[in-house]
């Protein structure tokens, strides 16, 4: 096989290989991965009977830095309501996680997928992009990016009006 074919042939398995991953993207209405299997660092807060949040962040990325103190608001104010934030890293590396954490004090969870299993189940398309669990684990609403206020009113619109349905 010339070098030519073995390069298109190469391609052609790796643009496969990606097509069939998009596909595999968690869609609204299905449950979302059992987090406690995904060897995340940190602790797991109890999630039954919540209404969750999961968001995926880097330490790199401008608009998860944005997005924090919004999260540390939301979570301080409807979490009596029934509602939990989880926020999963998925920087390798743990010293920026740590350097990141220390420096924005979130009030919420905050866990690192450094083997990147979870983030390999759920293929976020961006960071930050969050993922919204009614109180059964179901996907509700899937968000990407942060761009200030008008994001978050839309999220705390979308998680009221889930945390007011019948359980």
């Amino acid at each position: 096989m010339s070098y030519l074919n073995k390069t298109l042939s190469a391609c052609l398995l790796a643009f496969v290989a990606n097509a069939s991953v998009a596909s595999a993207e968690i869609k609204v209405g299905a449950p979302f991965p059992e987090l406690q299997n995904s060897s995340l660092e940190g602790t797991l807060p109890s999630r039954e009977g919540r209404v969750v949040l999961v968001d995926f962040w880097a330490t790199w990325c401008s608009p998860c830095k944005a997005s924090f103190p919004f999260y540390n608001a939301l979570q301080t104010e409807l979490a009596p309501r029934g509602f939990t934030l989880i926020a999963v890293s998925v920087d390798k590396k743990a010293a920026p996680y740590e350097d990141f954490v220390k420096r924005f004090t979130p009030t919420f969870t905050t866990l690192r997928d450094a083997d990147q299993k979870l983030v390999a189940a759920v293929q976020p398309p961006a960071m930050p992009t969050c993922y919204l669990l009614d109180r059964h684990g179901v996907l509700r609403l899937v968000h990407s990016g942060f761009h200030g206020d008008a994001d978050g009113k839309k999220l705390r619109d979308e998680i009221i009006k889930i945390l007011d349905e019948k359980p």
